[in-house]
């Protein structure tokens, strides 16, 4: 692809700078707590398994259920961002969000945490893509894969503070002040939003949507599908976020503590290693991708096959555990994941107009979440079925790969013909433009 595909500057592009910057981290702070949110229940499994005394596949349902909400919110939140902006999607968001941190937290049962969990994942599906689209509206194209990458990155520091503090909030002041305590944050990123944050700045308002009948959400869902763009980067989604998704979401500390033999502490340790090794890798694709846009399918691939090779390698080791090498080169290539799943929107963002970005951005996120959700739920059946053999388990991830980069080959020479077109007609309509 070329170089420079979907990177040039376009007339009406808004200028970005430290205002553009400022109003947008207002809206990466929210994200970041929607991530803490979404997965504080990673660093608490074992403790739930207890709480509300369930087995393997009633824990993986929470996590199931957070991102079933999670996935099936994407489109209609997408055409809420593109219909009503930014500021009134993220405050729903937050409401939602908060409200079922808190829940969670006082729960006195398996079901009602469960309805907790859900709220929590309707709240948090209106986070990210709500970010996208303001980073759209406030910087110009050039900087979209660098933007993206960072936004990924703060969400990724979200998870940090799940494994870090809040693990040791639940065994310093327990489950109730643990979760409580950090709903609290939820109304912080509130006020700050209702204050200071902005749709867009002044003078690049987008054009109003003047139709919002069932008829024109179809077409927006279905204008946004028929590119190939938006098809590919809903598979690269598919197929690159949800191994790491998963260890860290819920299986990775059972999966270290139990198969592995190691100590809680040395289990969050490695979960750590993850994050951090995610947001290094993030500043490094972003960087790559703003510089050459034919990087991002050998990078998407390229963290596919890493990532299965890891994985293989790991579960195959003869013995009962894995050396303490292997797991570290295991955590280090799964912080890849993240990253590569945000190649997914530079594929769909230059195949789509403005009017489209939040539809289109909803689509792609679909991809990793329902992955995610399919390989949760599939682990916990196998866990079970199998007295917790976490080689079988953990098998799952190989067909999902396999299935998505099937997926990937097949769209992506007509992605690349139709980003080359859209890209050849915008240069036309710029030559065209009045000075």
């Amino acid at each position: 692809m070329s170089s420079s595909a979907g990177t040039t500057s376009l007339p009406g592009d808004p200028p970005g700078g430290r205002r553009a910057m400022g109003v947008w981290s207002i809206g990466v702070a929210v994200y970041f707590v929607a991530v803490i949110f979404r997965t504080s229940l990673g660093v608490a499994g074992l403790d739930a398994v207890e709480r509300f005394h369930i087995n393997a596949s009633a824990l993986s349902t929470f996590s199931i259920l957070q991102l079933l909400v999670y996935a099936g919110m994407q489109i209609p939140v997408g055409l809420l961002v593109d219909r009503l902006g930014t500021k009134r999607v993220l405050t729903i968001g937050v409401v939602l969000f908060t409200i079922g941190q808190l829940g969670f937290a006082f729960s006195p049962s398996y079901g009602t945490a469960l309805v907790s969990r859900a709220l929590l994942g309707c709240g948090d599906a209106m986070t990210f893509i709500s970010v996208l689209r303001l980073g759209t509206r406030w910087f110009p194209a050039r900087r979209g894969p660098l933007v993206a990458q960072l936004a990924g990155l703060v969400g990724m520091a979200g998870n940090l503070v799940s494994t870090l503090v809040i693990a040791r909030l639940l065994h310093g002041v327990g489950w109730e002040a643990a979760f409580a305590g950090s709903a609290l944050a939820g109304v912080v990123v509130l006020i700050l939003m209702l204050l200071f944050l902005k749709d867009h700045p002044e003078g690049f308002e987008p054009e109003p949507v003047r139709h919002t009948g069932g008829a024109f959400v179809r077409g927006q869902i279905a204008a946004s599908w028929r590119e190939p763009g938006t098809r590919l980067g809903l598979w690269v989604h598919f197929t690159t976020q949800f191994p790491a998704m998963v260890f860290l979401l819920l299986w990775g500390l059972p999966f270290l503590v139990e198969a592995q033999g190691l100590s809680r502490g040395t289990a969050g340790e490695l979960l750590t290693l993850v994050v951090l090794s995610n947001m290094l890798i993030g500043l490094v694709y972003g960087q790559i991708v703003a510089r050459h846009h034919a990087a991002r399918l050998p990078l998407a691939l390229g963290t596919v096959a890493g990532t299965a090779l890891m994985w293989a390698v790991t579960i195959a080791y003869p013995g009962d555990h894995a050396p303490m090498w292997l797991l570290v080169m295991l955590c280090v290539v799964l912080g890849a994941c993240g990253p590569a799943s945000m190649l997914g929107f530079d594929f769909a963002r230059p195949a789509n107009p403005p009017e489209r970005q939040g539809t289109a951005s909803g689509i792609v996120n679909m991809g990793g979440f329902v992955a995610s959700m399919t390989t949760l739920f599939a682990v916990g059946v196998l866990l079970d079925a199998t007295g917790d053999n976490y080689r079988i388990a953990f098998s799952a991830v190989f067909v999902l790969e396999a299935l998505g980069v099937s997926q990937i080959l097949r769209l992506r020479r007509r992605a690349d013909r139709r980003e080359r077109e859209r890209l050849v007609a915008s240069r036309v309509e710029t030559v065209h433009v009045p000075a």
